[in-house]
């Protein structure tokens, strides 16, 4: 208010509590774990993040307490996830911010294998992402199934490439059927939303794609090519 006291905005204190609950290097590693969609022990955050059990227990505990995390317990083993597809969608955004110019050397030949693994095809959540999520992105609008105009959109022959696929699509959900995510290592979108997480479960469970080591690189396979190369027309060489 002009010449007066400034009236606060009713949001800024849950956007700054927000932001302190990711403004730590722990919690931020876990939640970019947990960007594989599955649930973790906090045993295995732990490991992942190299800290103390005890240490991952109090982050977690904020984590869950602020809503970026769900946890479930199952006898004496404590599992946690991602609270929902909004809280992937951003620590996904907010990964994609980070600059392209901090390159951050792997220490060792595990490190570099695993970054260029997740670089070559990842899943983001629930959708696939790196080259692999890029190449299909670019396939479905190269052959008209996707709009990218004016935000993604699928097209009518969208619709009917995922049906004649066998691939079923949640016209129920509230979540939008086509979105575009922001991949932080390709610096393009690459499709989320309801066609994206269908198509990347049924890549899974098709055998198209299996999950490598023990992040959230995928590898596409043999009948995985041949599926992507009759159906969308993608090169098996940019999958590798």
């Amino acid at each position: 208010m002009l010449g007066g006291m400034a009236t606060r905005d009713p949001q800024a204190p849950q956007l700054a509590r927000l932001a302190g609950l990711l403004a730590d290097e722990t919690r931020a590693a876990c939640l970019l774990a947990l960007l594989d969609g599955r649930a973790w022990t906090a045993g295995e955050l732990a490991r992942h993040a190299g800290v103390a059990a005890s240490t991952l227990s109090e982050h977690l505990g904020k984590l869950v307490a602020g809503g970026l995390l769900a946890e479930e317990r199952q006898g004496r083993h404590r599992y946690v996830r991602l609270a929902d597809t909004r809280v992937a969608q951003l620590v996904e955004d907010l990964a994609a911010q980070v600059s392209p110019g901090v390159v951050v050397q792997p220490r060792n030949l595990r490190e570099s294998s695993a970054g260029s693994a997740m670089a070559r095809g990842r899943t983001c959540y629930d959708h696939l992402a790196g080259r692999l999520g890029i190449a299909i992105t670019d396939a479905f609008a190269l052959r008209g199934l996707l709009r990218q105009d004016t935000g993604f959109a699928l097209t009518d022959a969208g619709l009917g490439w995922f049906a004649s696929a066998g691939i079923r699509l949640d016209r129920s959900s509230r979540r939008p059927l086509a979105r575009a995510c922001l991949d932080w290592t390709e610096r393009r979108p690459h499709l989320a939303g309801v066609a994206g997480a269908a198509l990347c479960r049924h890549a899974l469970e098709a055998g198209w794609c299996v999950r490598i080591g023990s992040e959230r690189a995928v590898k596409v396979t043999p009948s995985g090519e041949r599926a992507l190369r009759e159906l969308l027309g993608v090169d098996a060489a940019v999958l590798r």
